[in-house]
C-alpha cells in the first residue's frame, strides 16, 4: 500500500514538473516586449541599456534561436536535475531557489501555526458558547477577514502596528520580529476557515455519546474537552490544516512582495518583470513540487494517525465519524 502511494506521488511530481515548466516557458514567450532588453535592464539598469547592449545579451543567451530548441534544451537540463542559470544574476537557479525556499518555508510555518492557534481558540470558544455577544463578534470578525484580500490586510496591519504604534518593522528579514507582520497577514486570511472547521468538529463531538458519558463520569467541562474532545478535533482539523499549508505556500507572492520578504514568491515577481525565464520556471516548479509533496505527506500522515482510513479504503467503505452508540458505556447487566 505504501509503495503504491509513493509511486503515484512520484508520477504526479514528474507530470507537474513537466506541465508547469512548459507552461511557464510558453507564457514567458508570449509576454509583450523585448526579452533581451528586459534582461539587460535587470543586469545593468534601465538608464544605461541601449539597443547594442540588448543585442549583445540576445546573442549571449541564445534568445535569437527558435523557441522549441530552447524548450528542448530546458528539458534536457531538467532530466539531468538542473534548472539552468539566472539570465540576470548568472547564478545557478537551484542555488538561488534553495536560499529563497528557506525563507518561504519559515514564513509559511509561522503563519500556519498562528492561523491554527487562532482557529482553535475562536472555534472552541464559539462551540462552547453558541449564543451571546462573543459568538456574534467572532462571526463578524471572520466575515470581515473573508472579504479582505491579503494585500489589504497587510496594508492595514502595517499602518497600525508598524507606522502608528511602531511595534514591528515594516519590511525586511534580518531579525526575528520581521516575520510577525507578514505571518499575521497570512494567518488572518486563513483564520475564518480554521475557525469554521474547528467549530463544526467541536459541535459534533460535544454532542456525541462518548463526550456526554465523560461528563456523566464527573469530569469538569474543561477537563472533558482537553482529554476527549481536543485530540479528536485536532485530527478532524489536520486534513484541512494540511491543505491550507499547501495553499499558503502557493499564495506567498503578494505578501512576500508587500513586505519585501526574500522568498520564492518575491523572486517570482522579479523574475517575471525581468523576463528571467529560468528563474520563472525554477520558482514556479518549486511551488508546484511543494504542493504535490505536502499533499502526499498529509495524506500519509492522516492514514498513520487514523487507522480507520486505511481499513475503510481496504473495505472500500468510508470511515464513520461517529463512535458507536455504546462507546465508553458499560454493558448493561439486565
Amino acid at each position: 500500500m505504501l509503495g503504491r502511494r509513493l509511486s503515484r506521488l512520484l508520477l504526479q511530481a514528474v507530470f507537474v514538473l513537466l506541465a508547469v515548466g512548459s507552461l511557464c516557458f510558453a507564457m514567458a514567450e508570449l509576454l509583450p516586449g523585448d526579452a533581451a532588453y528586459r534582461i539587460a535592464a535587470g543586469r545593468y539598469g534601465y538608464d544605461v541599456v541601449n539597443t547594442e547592449i540588448a543585442e549583445a545579451v540576445r546573442a549571449e543567451l541564445g534568445l535569437d534561436r527558435p523557441a522549441h530548441l530552447r524548450w528542448a534544451e530546458w528539458l534536457v537540463q531538467l532530466a539531468q536535475g538542473q534548472l539552468g542559470r539566472s539570465m540576470v544574476l548568472g547564478d545557478p537557479v537551484l542555488t538561488l531557489v534553495g536560499h529563497q525556499l528557506g525563507h518561504t518555508l519559515w514564513l509559511s510555518l509561522v503563519a500556519w501555526v498562528m492561523a491554527l492557534a487562532l482557529g482553535l481558540a475562536f472555534g472552541l470558544w464559539t462551540a462552547l458558547h453558541p449564543v451571546g455577544w462573543a459568538r456574534r463578534a467572532v462571526d463578524s470578525f471572520n466575515t470581515v477577514l473573508r472579504a479582505s484580500p491579503s494585500f489589504l490586510l497587510g496594508v492595514v496591519l502595517t499602518t497600525v502596528l508598524a507606522v502608528e504604534l511602531d511595534w514591528f518593522p515594516v519590511a525586511g528579514h534580518e531579525d526575528a520580529d520581521h516575520v510577525f507582520l507578514p505571518a499575521l497577514t497570512l494567518a488572518l486570511a486563513l483564520c475564518p476557515g480554521f475557525t469554521q472547521v474547528v467549530r463544526d468538529a467541536a459541535l459534533k463531538l460535544l454532542r456525541s455519546d462518548a463526550f456526554e458519558f465523560a461528563q456523566v463520569k464527573g469530569l469538569p467541562l474543561g477537563a472533558a474537552v482537553w482529554r476527549h474532545a481536543l485530540p479528536q478535533i485536532l485530527l478532524a482539523t489536520l486534513a484541512y490544516a494540511g491543505v491550507q499549508l499547501v495553499l499558503l505556500i502557493e499564495g506567498m507572492v503578494v505578501v512576500e512582495t508587500l513586505f519585501a520578504w526574500p522568498g520564492i514568491g518575491h523572486a517570482l515577481v522579479h523574475a517575471v518583470i525581468a523576463r528571467d525565464v529560468p528563474m520563472i520556471q525554477g520558482t514556479a516548479l518549486t511551488m508546484a513540487l511543494l504542493f504535490v509533496l505536502l499533499s502526499g505527506a498529509i495524506d500519509l500522515l492522516l492514514h498513520g494517525l487514523d487507522p480507520r482510513l486505511a481499513d475503510a479504503q481496504a473495505a472500500n467503505t468510508p470511515p464513520s465519524d461517529h463512535p458507536p452508540a455504546t462507546a465508553g458505556r458499560p454493558e448493561s447487566t439486565t
